[in-house]
């Protein structure tokens, strides 16, 4: 009887657990952040039918309310669409077109006889809830890793409401609704100067909210809801301002929807862009019908306008340069089959870093010229005007954003070295010694795939490979040293450094980090820095150490500390296993295998962030890591690059502009935007660092489920019942 009782209660808490574990992994962190954006959603869509209510009761107009039950046919589609015919794409293309059109609709059909109204003011309090849960939902999105980075501009959703919300400024008349069109388009390229990253992103954003905030709308002469206009833009404005910070994509894989463009539609892009600048200059011109002060007016427009004329005809010779050498880079990678992974190798091979670092002083001063002629031909109260200088500026910040991060980023050149020693015992003394005979054939089979995983990163991203040492009885101190520092002594076939010096290790350490050598002796970290300091001496080279060993962390922590060098330490953790039947125990060249694979292969699952993982990643930094800047071009570089590229005419203005340049005339927003990245990386570093080689740097902690947690008691009280019986 006993024994069935005990078959029975076994059996019972078995499928207890086997319900608790399928709950578990329906109802994840994941899905609880998510019901703060159906919140979000819930709420803004209360507050706009609860806002034309209010409009129609004020006005009695048959238009809103025919607009209202519109509106409620479109939801009920879009749900019918949804959840019976599993047309996804096509719902959420409906819901969010039809959000952006009502969000139009409460902010241009606004009157002063509503400010009383009851229900007017519960759905502007609405409509500031959804916006605080909306961000709420965005930034934990981020902070628990929920979101998934894909190279885009601008997503479905952001397009669609951008276009309901300039569907809806067709209310007004034409000219006030083609200016509000102009400045959606407007915002959705200050959007994508964010998601890129651009260097002059942010300045634009605040120039945008103040110039629209303040002039835009007062220029239309209408009385705007300013509550549904904020909850507009902080809608589309949260996730890409966001990503500023939270984004890990490299440069090439945030800008990836325009580089892989065929040649002939990026030169085609050209026309759009050269319709605006040439229908800012034509409105510019119109303060000329100002005839106050014509005699400084017309004389000061005129040198203005040439002035502008040329830095512009600079721009858009640049630009077409850019795609000229982009076009090659492009075929050179179909010809090797390598895809858009190997595009950042190819450019740099072809000299596009050299291209745009200058090409990023010309944009520079077309900004300048653009400001000045919009300082001198100001028009606060032509609303189309407004938008147009609103569209003009982040058009061309976006091309000097990308020439900047291409100019940042490309073109280092990086040299690599290998040891490997396949020691993992350690006699009293702290000598390495060599494994049992029945563990041989094991270990070194795993050194090889040790070996073989570092020749492909070093092959796949373009790392000259100084050698892979391979020592199954050790490797001495003296030898060591002299073979770091042969590899440190490296330089190009022209002449200078190399950029970045790799140096992997795998093998024994002790638990100060240091690498456990034949003969007793160790390697210790300030020993590498006076190597590094007295080969690399003045030069601005990086040294990163890769480690796959069982105590890195020490060096990481270290490296941290280390002042006045560019230097990482990536290293790894291994965790403990406690039930070695249900978890292998994790060995040396795991960590190795899944950091190449996720830096080599772009569609790799490896999911670093995963709960009970038993290999985890860790990287330091020093403290001047992010003060590193690539060679800058010469004089006779920039001599060259004019007389490639640019008519004799644009000489005086290319000339002062690589001077200005130069000056570094932005020399205080270097400075703080320098301080703002120490503070970044060194107080808060990211989980993912590009290094802009190819590769990153990665720093995830395992976070394994506690040992006396109620699931794993229980199912440990199930595996002795059912042994026992």
């Amino acid at each position: 009887m006993c024994r069935f009782l005990r078959y029975c209660v076994s059996h019972c808490l078995h499928a207890a657990m086997t319900r608790l574990e399928e709950v578990n992994g329906e109802v994840s962190m994941w899905s609880s952040v998510r019901c703060l954006g159906y919140l979000s959603g819930l709420n803004l869509l209360v507050a706009l039918c609860l806002g034309l209510y209010a409009r129609w009761e004020k006005t009695a107009e048959s238009t809103l309310l025919v607009i209202f039950v519109l509106a409620l046919l479109v939801l009920g589609i879009a749900s019918i669409l949804y959840y019976y015919f599993s047309m996804e794409r096509v719902s959420l293309s409906l819901l969010h077109l039809g959000l952006g059109f009502l969000l139009g609709l409460l902010c241009f059909l606004n009157s002063p006889a509503l400010e009383s109204d009851v229900k007017e003011r519960a759905a502007n309090y609405l409509l500031l809830a959804s916006v605080a849960v909306r961000t709420l939902w965005a930034l934990l999105e981020r902070l628990l890793g929920c979101t998934r980075y894909r190279p885009a501009f601008l997503t479905s959703a952001e397009r669609l409401e951008l276009a309901g919300f300039a569907a809806a400024s067709t209310v007004l008349l034409i000219q006030k609704s083609l200016s509000v069109m102009v400045m959606v388009v407007a915002l959705a390229t200050v959007m994508v100067a964010l998601r890129m990253k651009a260097l002059l992103a942010l300045p634009n954003l605040i120039c945008f909210a103040v110039i629209t905030a303040v002039l835009f709308f007062k220029s239309l002469n209408i009385t705007t809801n300013p509550f549904a206009l904020a909850c507009f833009f902080s809608q589309l404005i949260c996730d890409p301002l966001l990503d500023v910070y939270f984004s890990g994509l490299s440069v090439t894989e945030r800008w990836q929807p325009f580089l892989v463009w065929r040649g002939l539609w990026r030169r085609l892009s050209l026309l759009p862009l050269l319709v605006v600048e040439v229908t800012f200059i034509i409105l510019a011109a119109r303060k000329l019908t100002d005839l106050d002060q014509w005699y400084l007016m017309i004389p000061g427009f005129v040198v203005c306008a040439l002035f502008w004329t040329i830095c512009h005809m600079v721009f858009v010779i640049t630009v077409w340069g850019f795609h000229t050498k982009l076009s090659d880079c492009q075929r050179l990678c179909l010809s090797q089959g390598s895809g858009v992974s190997g595009l950042d190798k190819v450019m740099a091979s072809k000299g596009m870093r050299h291209f745009c670092l200058i090409s990023e002083r010309l944009l520079l001063f077309t900004l300048v010229s653009t400001g000045a002629v919009a300082a001198l031909s100001w028009q606060a109260s032509s609303s189309i005007f407004v938008s147009m200088f609103l569209l003009v500026l982040p058009l061309e910040s976006l091309f000097h954003g990308l020439f900047h991060e291409l100019g940042n980023s490309l073109g280092g050149t990086c040299v690599g070295y290998a040891v490997v020693i396949p020691t993992n015992h350690c006699s009293p003394d702290g000598q390495p010694m060599l494994l049992p005979p029945d563990q041989v054939q094991e270990l070194n089979m795993r050194s090889t795939g040790m070996l073989n995983d570092v020749q492909r990163f070093f092959a796949h991203h373009l790392i000259d490979a100084f050698g892979c040492d391979y020592s199954t009885s050790g490797v001495t101190l003296e030898a060591l040293r002299a073979k770091i520092k042969s590899f440190l002594e490296l330089r190009t076939s022209d002449g200078p450094r190399h950029d970045t010096y790799v140096i992997f290790y795998s093998g024994h350490t002790h638990r100060s980090g240091e690498w456990a050598l034949a003969g007793g002796d160790t390697l210790r970290l300030d020993q590498i820095l006076e190597w590094w300091r007295e080969k690399n001496g003045s030069f601005c080279s990086r040294l990163i150490l890769v480690l796959d060993c069982d105590n890195s962390l020490p060096w990481v922590k270290e490296v941290r500390k280390v002042e006045g060098l560019h230097m990482a330490v990536q290293g790894a953790t291994l965790a403990r296993v406690t039930d070695i039947e249900l978890q292998d125990p994790p060995q040396l060249g795991d960590f190795t295998s899944q950091w190449v694979e996720y830096n080599c292969n772009s569609s790799s699952h490896i999911q670093w962030s995963e709960r009970g993982r038993a290999v985890s990643a860790s990287y330091g930094i020093s403290k001047h890591w992010s003060d590193y800047t690539l060679h800058l071009p010469t004089g006779s570089d920039v001599t060259n690059h004019w007389s490639m590229y640019f008519p004799r005419m644009t000489y005086p203005v290319v000339q002062l502009a690589l001077w200005c340049g130069g000056l570094n005339l932005l020399w205080l927003c270097s400075f703080c935007l320098r301080c703002l990245r120490r503070v970044k990386l060194n107080w808060f570093p990211p989980a993912i660092l590009d290094t802009g080689q190819g590769f990153k740097l990665l720093i995830f902690k395992s976070t394994p489920a506690a040992s006396g947690s109620p699931e794993r008691v229980v199912t440990l009280l199930v595996n002795a019942l059912q042994a026992e019986v």
